[in-house]
């Protein structure tokens, strides 16, 4: 199984999943990129999954299911304008051998899913949509604190070799943030020397590594006593509790420049 990341818009990734001629997308926002890699490599579109039913996670999806042929998964709690196949939470399907695994994480949408993959003799794949981005996490934009602190409590008990496939280039600037929140870990500034070179070499950031994400990302670690500290600076109002610290911090991001 090969992984290849295609750009779209402005800063987004169509996941691609490539075997025996055959290829798998998640959130094709845009079919052009689809279509051209496919037509480049003469490979057939079997499959498309959509973790969520905004627009850059979408728009392709129509033309690319009318065009190959290609069976479509998306979340049971989300209406998306096309035919597809409606997962929950514990559903799981088969791709040429591969199970996949859905995992329900509503906080960005009210019906966000995500799917977890162990391709055989490889790393772990994890495509979260926009609830996890290296560094960061997604709006809030329908659901509530408690249940994206629960969202990513899931995905970060995934095994730590997994390849967390988000679908924005948001690393450095969500690195930024992160800085500001633990300017004395390590582990993230190394990290951000890394992704600076990676950006100057044109070259994606992602997928990031789970352990990694563990050890720097704020969203991640809303239970350090370093990341709650810097939290109450910011909101001395903040309740003692899990959910209003995650909440709080979130609030900070959003305004962060």
């Amino acid at each position: 199984m090969n992984l290849i990341p295609l750009p779209a818009f402005s800063d987004n990734y169509i996941w691609l999943l490539q075997h025996q001629g055959l290829a798998l997308v998640v959130d094709p926002g845009d079919s052009t990129p689809v279509a051209n890699w496919l037509t480049e490599h003469n490979h057939k579109l079997d499959c498309i999954l959509v973790t969520h039913h905004h627009g850059d996670h979408t728009g392709g999806v129509a033309k690319l299911q009318h065009d190959w042929g290609a069976k479509v998964y998306g979340p049971a709690h989300e209406k998306l304008p096309f035919e597809y196949q409606a997962l929950m939470q514990g559903q799981q399907f088969s791709w040429l051998g591969m199970n996949f695994l859905t995992l329900d994480v509503p906080g960005h949408t009210s019906g966000h899913i995500a799917y977890f993959a162990e391709p055989e003799g490889q790393e772990p794949l994890l495509f979260c949509g926009d609830t996890l981005f290296s560094g960061g996490c997604g709006r809030l934009f329908e659901g509530t604190p408690k249940q994206m602190l629960h969202s990513l409590d899931q995905l970060a008990a995934l095994p730590g070799t997994s390849r967390v496939c988000c679908a924005h280039e948001y690393t450095l600037s969500n690195l930024k943030f992160a800085n500001a929140v633990e300017p004395h870990n390590a582990s993230l500034q190394a990290y951000v020397l890394h992704c600076k070179d990676l950006r100057a070499q044109n070259l994606p950031t992602l997928p990031a590594k789970l352990a990694n994400e563990l050890q720097i990302n704020p969203f991640l670690r809303t239970r350090s006593p370093t990341v709650i500290s810097a939290v109450k600076k910011f909101a001395p109002q903040v309740k003692d509790n899990e959910a209003d610290i995650f909440a709080h911090l979130r609030l900070w991001k959003n305004d962060y420049q």
